[in-house]
Formats: structure tokens, C-alpha cells, sequence
């Protein structure tokens, strides 16, 4: 049967439409002209190797610029007079000191004497500080019978009671440690009775309905909430630790940084001394940086959830 298509509408009758050279081009050029400035555009979000150093650069030099100046008035300020030598020795003498004191292993010696002491009752104090801080700030009835006990020696001085432990249990030490836990328990624990108390009452509640026991809920809840303000008063407690050793070394001690700084004062050995102060200054740092990681891991949390 013949076909009763025109020409104009059958498919098979109709020539093929060969596309120009310049409709090739328009057709090919605009997808690639288009792509050319998100790309682009890419790049310049992005930020590169070099500039990620630099802004790190910037932000060294930021935090550390009035450190340098301090270390540098340090070295100068002896040198043309500001100050006597002989009390404040330059710098590079103490730094020469520090040197002599670490090559010799005698620097070593102090330092494993006093991070062991200060280790140890740190560890105690926390250890028992953190449950007493949650029974108290969760139960009403253990906070009644302890609040008065709490108010009675938070206001006293650590330092104030070294005689009364060093009579008590005697001059070795044992009661260097004890201080140091009655020095670093009151942070901690006061900090933890805060933070338990705090917690959102609506999440409390909410995890309640959906069943979870008392256990589950300290853990689930009140702990993950409570674990910022907790380790203000560990970092608080890590500071604690060492300066209260510090001064017990003075007293009565046969090693340790506290030990030395007098041993040197006494002997004149002013470089030395001051030396001793620098050890002391990077502990509390590194104890600070060691507490800081530890608080960031255990908020990763935060992070994720906002």
C-alpha cells in the first residue's frame, strides 16, 4: 500500500540534516566555555598547601609574640644594665645551665622524683573525686550530710596544712603525697558536683521516658554533659599538683625541682636556679597540653553533634 506521507513528513522520504561546521562549534564550545569558571572558581575555594602554612605561620606568631619579646627583654635587660647579672643571670647562661643540668642526668633525677610524687596524687584525687562529685551533686541526701564538711576545708590552704601533715605523717613521702591529693581534690570535686547538677532537666527527663535505668542514664547522659566543666577542675587539679609539690620539696625533700631551687639558692648557684623555674614552667605546660587532648577526646561529641 502506498505511503500517504508527504515528503515534508516521512521520516524515511526526508534527507538527513548534516550539521554545519559552525553549528559543531556553537554546539561544542559553550559546554566547555561554561565549565571553565566553576573550575576556577574551584580552585580559588580551595585553599592551597601554601596558604594553609602561612595561615599557620600567622597563628604561631600571634600566640608567641609576646613570649618572644619576654625571652628577649630577658636577655637584654642584663646585659646593658637594667637589672644586676649577678640576681638575673641573661638568658643564654640560664638556657647553658639548663643544658648542663639535662647532659648530667641530675635535671632527669628532680623531674622523675617530682612527676612520680605529683602523678600519684593527681591520680588519687581524681579517682576519688569524681564519684563523690557525682553522689553528691545527684543524691540531695549525700550533699545534706557533706556540704558542711566541704564548706569547712575548701577555704583552707593546702600549704597551710603541710605542718600538720608533715607531723603527722612524718617528713618522707608519704605526706608530700597527701598534700598534693587534698591540694587537687577540692578542684575536681567541686567542679563535678556543678557540672552533674547543670545537666539539662529536660534531657534527664527525656531519657527517663524512654526507660533508661539509673546506670544508663549517668552514663548516656548526665556523664557525656558533665565531662566539659569535669575536666576545667582536672586541668585546675594538674596545676594544683605541681605547685603544691613544688613548695613541699622545699621544705623537706632529697630530690625534686622543689628540692633543687632551694639546694641552688642556698649554694648561689643562681643559673642553676633559674633553670630549675624554666623545668617547673614546661611541666605545667605539657601536664596542661596532656589534660587539654585528653578533654578534646572526650567531647568529640560536641564536635559532632554541632
Amino acid at each position: 500500500m502506498p505511503s500517504t506521507l508527504s515528503p515534508r513528513t516521512d521520516p524515511a522520504a526526508a534527507p538527513p540534516v548534516v550539521p554545519a561546521a559552525e553549528d559543531t562549534v556553537a554546539f561544542a564550545d559553550p559546554p566547555t566555555l561554561g565549565r571553565r569558571p566553576a573550575l576556577a572558581a574551584d580552585r580559588d575555594a580551595t585553599p592551597t598547601l601554601a596558604r594553609r602554612v602561612r595561615a599557620l605561620l600567622g597563628r604561631v606568631l600571634r600566640s608567641s609574640i609576646v613570649l618572644v619579646l619576654f625571652l628577649a627583654l630577658w636577655e637584654v635587660a642584663p646585659r646593658v644594665g637594667l637589672v644586676d647579672a649577678v640576681f638575673l643571670p641573661p638568658l643564654s647562661r640560664v638556657l647553658d645551665a639548663f643544658g648542663t643540668l639535662a647532659s648530667s642526668g641530675e635535671l632527669a633525677l628532680h623531674l622523675g622524683a617530682s612527676l612520680s610524687r605529683a602523678g600519684t596524687g593527681f591520680a588519687i584525687a581524681v579517682l576519688a573525686a569524681i564519684p563523690l562529685g557525682v553522689a553528691i551533686g545527684w543524691y540531695e541526701r549525700v550533699s545534706d550530710v557533706l556540704s558542711p564538711f566541704l564548706e569547712l576545708f575548701r577555704n583552707t590552704a593546702a600549704l597551710a596544712l603541710l605542718p600538720v601533715f608533715i607531723l603527722i605523717l612524718g617528713i618522707g613521702e608519704t605526706s608530700k603525697i597527701a598534700l598534693v591529693v587534698y591540694a587537687c581534690t577540692f578542684p575536681v570535686l567541686l567542679t563535678t558536683i556543678s557540672a552533674v547538677r547543670s545537666v539539662d532537666p529536660l534531657l534527664v527527663k527525656s531519657a527517663r521516658s524512654l526507660g533508661l535505668s539509673s546506670l544508663r542514664l549517668f552514663q548516656k547522659v548526665v556523664l557525656p554533659a558533665a565531662v566539659p566543666t569535669v575536666f576545667t577542675g582536672v586541668r585546675m587539679a594538674g596545676a594544683s599538683s605541681i605547685l603544691v609539690l613544688i613548695a613541699a620539696e622545699m621544705v623537706g625533700a632529697k630530690a625534686g625541682l622543689g628540692y633543687l631551687i632551694t639546694y641552688t639558692q642556698f649554694n648561689f648557684q643562681i643559673e642553676k636556679m633559674y633553670a630549675g623555674i624554666i623545668a617547673i614552667a614546661l611541666v605545667g605546660v605539657s601536664v596542661n597540653g596532656v589534660l587539654l587532648a585528653l578533654e578534646r577526646h572526650f567531647s568529640r561529641w560536641r564536635t559532632a553533634s554541632s
